[in-house]
């Protein structure tokens, strides 16, 4: 058994197949199925249910996963450690965001890292499924840390750093009835149309839940991927929206409502996954993330 065969082993539990595996590794398929027949062999089991539709793990492989990801891991701080000693901070981080964090310049973050440690290798994406789906590919491995809106209730399996918290606000065009108010409640937004994020987004799960607790039914009409869009369908007079006060800048043609009556924050937090210190390089990134944060946008 030796690490390269871990890791192949490892890309197929992940991924649940050997075309995507190969391709996560930049190799082709007939490489990993080799390593991991070969694998088999060494241990005399099988590791994989294999069909021609799905790859499953079979118990076996279920038993060697979270040890196969120890050792390899065990491994990365080895060299790691060795590497730093001579040459300085060395590894990868494979971090998840969300897309256009007001809080935090994500760029800028990651461009001083790049100054401070050259030699480590960053990756950045992006999940369809918000925060939730950034939670999920840390909980199995596909990222090493995110940023995330999520409440610690929702944060099983990780460990969460809080970076910073802003209420919610009430958002509706300069027209609506509501616009000269200073302060809503949930109750006075009954019965209107909504403008918010897609489900699985932390802000969208903390208000929909708002909503049920007071017993209030919510018709969200107009559903978008990127919360700086809102404001877009808001002023066009398709529906009011309830998002974090993230944005200090004014908004034309709306009117910002602070809430009240509800106990309602959005918080950024930095996740890992519990259990298993960070790398060396991630917990350099993340003693940088605390100096990044901008200064929240409420003024209430």
């Amino acid at each position: 058994m030796d690490s390269r065969q871990l890791e192949y082993f490892v890309a197929v539990a992940e991924e649940l197949s050997f075309t995507r595996a190969a391709q996560r590794l930049f190799t082709v398929q007939s490489t990993v199925s080799a390593a991991v027949r070969s694998l088999e062999s060494d241990l005399k089991t099988t590791l994989f249910d294999r069909s021609t539709r799905r790859v499953s793990l079979s118990a076996a492989g279920q038993a060697l996963l979270p040890e196969a990801k120890v050792a390899l891991e065990a491994l990365d701080r080895a060299r790691a450690a060795v590497e730093e000693a001579s040459t300085g901070l060395r590894g990868s981080v494979r971090i998840g965001t969300m897309t256009r964090l007001g809080l935090v310049d994500l760029a800028d973050l990651l461009g001083a890292f790049y100054q401070r440690y050259p030699l480590v290798d960053v990756q950045v994406t992006t999940s369809p499924s918000g925060s939730s789906g950034l939670a999920d590919d840390v909980r199995h491995g596909r990222l090493d840390v995110a940023l995330v809106g999520l409440k610690r209730a929702d944060l099983a399996g990780l460990e969460a750093r809080e970076l910073a918290t802003v209420p919610f606000v009430v958002l509706v065009p300069l027209t609506h009835r509501l616009a000269e108010r200073s302060v809503v409640s949930l109750e006075d937004l009954a019965g209107e149309r909504f403008v918010d994020m897609l489900p699985g987004f932390g802000n969208r799960t903390n208000v929909d839940r708002a909503f049920d607790a007071a017993g209030l039914p919510r018709r969200v009409r107009v559903e978008v991927p990127d919360l700086t869009t809102v404001p877009e369908y808001v002023r066009a007079g398709l529906g009011v929206a309830v998002v974090p006060d993230l944005d200090p800048g004014q908004l034309p043609g709306i009117a910002r409502l602070r809430l009240t009556g509800v106990e309602l924050t959005w918080t950024l937090s930095a996740i890992t996954l519990r259990g298993r210190p960070p790398s060396r390089a991630v917990a350099a990134l993340l003693d940088l993330m605390a100096d990044s944060v901008r200064p929240g946008g409420t003024r209430f």
